[in-house]
């Protein structure tokens, strides 16, 4: 789930994936296979394997798991072909909503998909419907109470496009391209990382509070449960206290 930078929002996602390891776990070697397949075994010269491989170690995935999933990307071993795609559309209160997939059935996906989507007062809509509103960012958010002038510096002589302050907490956000760079300098000066990831990022933010919220939070819990959905982005901005009311 990626919204609006609120730090009660990153924690509710992981809590999510803490919850669901098992599903965290497939879902991580689908994309580690994939990116074996499109770029390669190479971690030096394959950057989505590099991250993929990264995530799955910080879910504490076993290395026999790992190493598997990338010989079936590169053919090494009899593995599943996955297609990748995404599709959009717009959740409860008018929130826009990307919906990354790998499967091996796209029309399985996309029916369970909308029906999670009708369920929670949603619509999926057409390719482009709500893309535009999006740009693919890194986005790095560093451990609570990271000194920010520290983060600030660091980041920006390493080529990060911003680097904002949200009360103790510390969020970097680069272009796709520099990601890796910034994360690596950040790591070597000694900067504790929260999270690190390529995302989606709204360029505008949708408020909701109240029932809609209810009902986007339990949509986006149902696709992210969903085995093959990868990833799930939304322009909501919910409050922290909306959002800890919600989780409780």
């Amino acid at each position: 789930m990626a919204g609006h930078s609120k730090w009660a929002n990153i924690k509710h996602r992981k809590g999510a994936q803490d919850a669901k390891r098992g599903k965290v776990f497939t879902k991580l070697i689908k994309e580690i296979t994939v990116a074996a397949r499109i770029g390669g075994a190479d971690l030096e010269a394959n950057p989505r394997l590099r991250l993929a491989v990264d995530k799955a170690k910080q879910s504490n995935m076993p290395k026999d798991n790992i190493d598997r999933a990338i010989k079936k990307g590169t053919g090494d071993l009899d593995g599943v072909v996955y297609e990748e795609g995404t599709l959009e559309g717009y959740g409860p209160g008018g929130v826009a909503v990307i919906v990354e997939f790998l499967t091996d059935n796209r029309t399985r996906t996309v029916a369970d998909v909308r029906h999670i989507f009708n369920k929670n007062n949603g619509n999926l809509g057409v390719s482009g419907s709500v893309g535009f509103m999006f740009d693919r960012k890194g986005q790095i958010a560093c451990a609570e109470g990271t000194d920010f002038e520290k983060a600030f510096e660091v980041a920006l002589d390493a080529g990060a496009e911003d680097v904002l302050q949200d009360g103790d907490m510390v969020e970097v956000i680069t272009e796709p391209g520099d990601f890796e760079t910034v994360k690596q300098a950040l790591e070597e000066a000694s900067v504790s990382l929260e999270a690190a990831e390529i995302t989606m990022r709204p360029q505008t933010t949708t408020a909701i509070d109240g029932k809609p919220a209810e009902q986007l939070m339990k949509m986006i819990d149902m696709l992210e449960d969903n085995d093959d959905v990868q990833n799930v982005h939304a322009n909501f901005d919910i409050s922290d206290e909306e959002m800890e009311r919600i989780m409780s």
